[in-house]
């Protein structure tokens, strides 16, 4: 079957940083529960990866910089040697298909169980996550979590620094810090889940501290053209009140603004909205946005094309989609062809582990991109 080529700003090359992207389709950081109970990842995952390295970029799932950031079990980590040697194997994959990689480092603070991370959960303050969480035993009542120290936070900004170090011996181009979805850095620029007295809590300007101090860490550990920061205001995910969303975000960009990030990650990005006017208009660099397409509502059949181009025109600079590219291997090309996209197949299997859902999703050459169900190419 042929199909029309698209044209489509989507496909115009980019700069992030001192990378050169041929496209401007960002495969987004998808939590998929298949690195080995350490943490480390292994070949599946390499396989996965460098089945998507058309996209231009490839922002790795959330990694944890430290034991006590673990969010669920089979989370991957980047603070060990088998760990960075695990990842090693990925971005070698990743890279000899031509992508690039950068690694999204997340601390999961209060979304965390001493079933997956053997810790007790660390946060600003001793607030329970209002939810139940998943762990080897199936879900399990959340625990309040040990509200850290001064100590504990300056332990944590070095443990991101180190991670970001690890991150690139490991091969990747460069991190995202994940100062969204009601992790940790988000946890202490929220008003209900900070209610600490001390220099990082109460008003807006010490609620963003630790999340500056930890991405100006990490820029300074390997370089600010190598480190991104992504939010996602008002998101309410994982129990997060924020407060007074605008200031929290005003303070935040004037405070990041000179630190010369390669870029600023917007999730759930709507041109409509104000706030994605007031973000583009105040932060002076690479915008990359990622549309709200509605989850949990089924991913609409173009994967979000139009949703990106609206964000593009609208003065984004790069587009993030995250279950396009889970289901489609080969997005990039299905897009630029106006070829139909695989949908979804369950939510289940986004999590559960194995090939099935993951590795097995077909690209148009069927014959060519068939993977069998020990994860090797057919």
């Amino acid at each position: 079957m042929t199909h029309t080529t698209v044209n489509s700003s989507l496909f115009t090359p980019a700069h992030l940083g001192p990378l050169h992207l041929p496209n401007r389709l960002v495969m987004a950081p998808l939590t998929r529960n298949r690195a080995d109970a350490d943490g480390v990842p292994g070949a599946l995952m390499a396989t996965q990866y460098a089945q998507r390295a058309s996209a231009g970029l490839i922002i790795a799932e959330g990694t944890t910089p430290n034991a006590a950031g673990q969010t669920y079990p089979d989370i991957p980590g980047i603070h060990s040697a088998a760990q960075i040697a695990g990842w090693r194997q990925v971005t070698d994959a990743v890279r000899a298909e031509g992508g690039a990689m950068f690694l999204q480092l997340q601390h999961g603070g209060r979304v965390g169980h001493p079933d997956n991370s053997g810790l007790v959960p660390q946060a600003p303050s001793p607030i329970a996550l209002p939810e139940t969480i998943h762990t080897p035993a199936g879900r399990r009542p959340s625990v309040v979590p040990r509200a850290m120290t001064v100590e504990d936070i300056h332990a944590t900004v070095a443990d991101f620094a180190q991670a970001a170090r690890n991150a690139v011996e490991a091969g990747f181009e460069g991190v995202e810090v994940h100062a969204a979805n009601g992790m940790l850095l988000h946890q202490f620029m929220a008003e209900n889940t900070n209610q600490r007295s001390d220099a990082y809590g109460g008003p807006v300007s010490r609620r963003i501290r630790f999340a500056v101090e930890v991405t100006r860490a990490v820029a300074d550990a390997i370089g600010p053209e190598r480190t991104g920061l992504r939010i996602s205001p008002a998101n309410t995910v994982n129990g997060i009140e924020e407060g007074d969303t605008a200031r929290i975000y005003d303070e935040l960009i004037e405070a990041l603004a000179d630190a010369g990030l390669a870029y600023l990650h917007l999730e759930l990005a709507d041109p409509e909205e104000p706030l994605f006017t007031r973000i583009r208009n105040s932060w002076p660099g690479t915008l990359m946005a990622n549309p709200n397409l509605g989850w949990p509502a089924p991913m609409p059949a173009d994967g979000g094309r139009r949703a990106g181009e609206r964000l593009l025109a609208a003065g984004a600079d790069v587009i993030a989609l995250g279950r396009a590219f889970l289901a489609n291997p080969d997005l990039v090309e299905r897009l630029r062809t106006g070829a139909p996209l695989n949908a979804v197949r369950d939510k289940y299997t986004m999590y559960v582990g194995g090939p099935t859902g993951y590795t097995d999703y077909p690209t148009l050459s069927d014959a060519a991109g068939r993977v069998l169900a020990s994860g090797r190419a057919a």
